[in-house]
């Protein structure tokens, strides 16, 4: 079974920045051909989109992240990055990466993003 793997969550004052990271656990998962995505979940909030990329490299992102955060791939690694940048505290949360639409089966541990002073 394929997991997608994440990892470079923390605690970070406000204004900081982080770099997330998603591997696929199988070799025969290419992120490259997939349109791949990032999600959050606050507490008691529901799971949202923040950024997505297409197959075609095309990219998307939600209102609140637009110009602060980045979505990308490395194809050698076969791994997708987030990079997190002027951090605010209302962007606490868990930090998940799955398909776009996403995959029952693909949801990980996420890790968890921590903004404060």
């Amino acid at each position: 079974q394929v997991q997608l793997v994440e990892s470079g969550g923390g605690l970070v004052q406000p204004g900081g920045s982080l770099r997330l990271s998603c591997a696929a656990s199988r070799s025969f998962f290419n992120i490259r051909t997939r349109t791949v995505a990032w999600y959050r979940q606050a507490p008691g909030k529901q799971r949202e989109l923040v950024a997505t990329i297409t197959s075609g490299d095309s990219t998307y992102y939600a209102d609140s992240v637009k110009g602060r955060f980045t979505i990308s791939r490395d194809n050698a690694k076969n791994t997708m990055y987030l990079q997190l940048n002027s951090l605010k505290p209302e962007d606490t949360a868990v930090y998940y990466c799955n398909l776009n639409p996403p995959s029952q089966s693909y949801w990980g541990q996420g890790t968890q993003v921590t903004v404060s002073s």
